[in-house]
């Protein structure tokens, strides 16, 4: 079963080695990475791949519409782990373009559990229907709900407990959102990059 996926293993691990013999041995030994990513878990977004970096350089947490949900015991044990064990310097939250789970949000219809999942994703396109419903074309409305859903995410990165506690004492950590696009495979930085306490509460 899945002797194709076996084989691409052994050849991607004869190509690590061929370029760095030692690339293996010194991953065992130590986790690393300055970067936490929070995204979706659409299988069209591969974390390290987007920015060319090596495994044991990016700290992956992924889900459904890249939600950063503080009632999350994953997503929480994972955001602690990075900053108070790793000590990552960035938490980067990224969202995509033509999302299906935040489009899932916006329809309205029933699919079971994983509307629970995206009820603040539906919060949220209620807070903002109106503005969103004044652009005309239903793609770009999608999108500009993906970019609102990476803020508000942001903004519930930067309000963490962790985060707050590692701001006071010193360590330093930004919290940034992207997007990115599936048409050219580019991440679009939306500027929202928060570094401490006031502009947590000046994004909320």
């Amino acid at each position: 079963m899945l002797e194709h996926l076996k084989a691409s293993n052994r050849a991607w691990a004869a190509r690590k080695i061929a370029t760095d013999a030692d690339f293996f041995t010194r991953l065992a030994r130590q986790q690393a990475p300055e970067y936490l990513w929070i995204g979706c878990a659409d299988s069209r977004v591969p974390a390290n791949e987007i920015v060319g970096l090596d495994p044991g350089e990016l700290f992956v947490h992924r889900n459904v519409a890249n939600l950063a949900p503080p009632q999350d015991a994953n997503y929480l044990s994972v955001l602690q782990f990075a900053v108070d064990v790793l000590k990552v310097k960035h938490v980067i939250v990224v969202g995509h373009y033509g999302c299906s789970g935040v489009a899932a949000a916006m329809d309205g219809k029933r699919r079971g559990l994983v509307d629970h999942w995206l009820h603040p994703v539906r919060e949220l396109y209620r807070e903002h229907k109106r503005a969103l419903e004044r652009i005309p074309d239903t793609y770009a409305r999608l999108d500009r709900l993906c970019e609102l859903n990476v803020i508000r995410q942001v903004s519930n990165v930067a309000s963490d407990v962790f985060v707050q506690d590692a701001w006071a004492r010193g360590q330093p950590l930004w919290v940034h959102g992207w997007v990115y696009s599936l048409a050219d495979g580019l991440v679009i930085d939306l500027d929202v990059t928060v570094s401490g306490p006031q502009e947590a509460e000046e994004l909320r």
